[in-house]
């Protein structure tokens, strides 16, 4: 099997899996949105935006899990889905390394991780997303050279 085919395999199965990932959280703040809207409330620093992040949020995550599923617009979700991932990732820390405490605002299984194991499953999705995006620039790069070879 060509690198072609294995970049091009690894990227569909990410896509697959973060894709998940957004559903099901997009879906579990929907279906409990005014919990969501409630814990978000309570969050340091972000507490006056709750009703707005408790809508944009979702709509997001739901776009970008869409957006992966286009190989047009691929990178630009894996893209996304490293900057939300991060973005919150990020929060997290800041939030816990300069407040007394946090209250989880995800939603479904994801609620029942400590803050630790949260951070790891993020980083983990990230790195996905990040090998995605080097991986679609490495098959965009080794189509052009076939193209530009034949």
């Amino acid at each position: 099997m060509s690198h072609k085919g294995i970049y091009s395999k690894l990227i569909t199965l990410f896509s697959l899996l973060l894709t998940i990932l957004f559903m099901y959280t997009a879906v579990s703040k929907l279906n409990h949105l005014d919990l969501f809207q409630w814990r978000l409330e309570r969050m340091p620093y972000i507490s006056s935006y709750a009703s707005l992040i408790s809508w944009a949020v979702p709509f997001l995550e739901l776009v970008i899990a869409g957006l992966l599923w286009f190989t047009r617009y691929r990178t630009l979700a894996l893209y996304a889905s490293l900057v939300l991932l991060g973005s919150f990732t990020f929060y997290i820390i800041v939030v816990l390394r300069y407040s007394d405490s946090i209250p989880c605002s995800c939603g479904g299984v994801v609620s029942t991780l400590g803050w630790k194991d949260h951070i790891l499953l993020n980083i983990s999705f990230m790195v996905l997303a990040l090998l995605g995006i080097l991986w679609s620039k490495k098959q965009y790069n080794i189509q052009t050279n076939q193209n530009t070879v034949q």
